[in-house]
């Protein structure tokens, strides 16, 4: 559990407005906190469940906020995870990736064709040239 100091310090730093103190980002940052703080005590306490399950629980908040701020304010999703250094993965994000690989590898497949077929054009025009003479 953060001390109200550090809440404080966290909700000064990530506030969207003067009187805010429940936006999503600030939300985002309090369990981010609560999070490495749960984490070092696990580092020490390996058998300690109880703790464990609030962990995830955090965490599971965590990703639902995210999900929602990046549905709602993409630029404020981004700024927020890099500010935090929060590990993101996005589903949509890695098929987008993987879909650029994809168009790319089509591209050059397409481009590779092209060229051999020109050079099938080269070598049937050199043949037909060798062949009237």
């Amino acid at each position: 559990m953060l001390d109200k100091k550090k809440k404080d310090a966290i909700i000064k730093k990530f506030k969207t407005h003067k009187n805010d103190t429940g936006s999503s980002e600030v939300q985002i940052a309090i369990l981010t906190e609560e999070v490495k703080e749960l984490t070092e005590h696990l580092k020490e306490h390996k058998k300690d469940f109880s703790s464990r399950r609030g962990l995830i629980k955090k965490l599971n908040q965590r990703r639902k906020l995210l999900r929602f701020l990046e549905r709602d304010n993409r630029e404020s999703f981004f700024k927020l995870v890099k500010k935090l250094n929060i590990k993101v993965i996005n589903v949509a994000e890695i098929a987008e990736e993987d879909q650029k690989k994809i168009d790319d590898d089509l591209a050059k497949e397409k481009e590779n064709h092209e060229k051999a077929i020109e050079k099938e054009k080269e070598d049937k025009k050199k043949e037909d040239e060798g062949g009237d003479k």
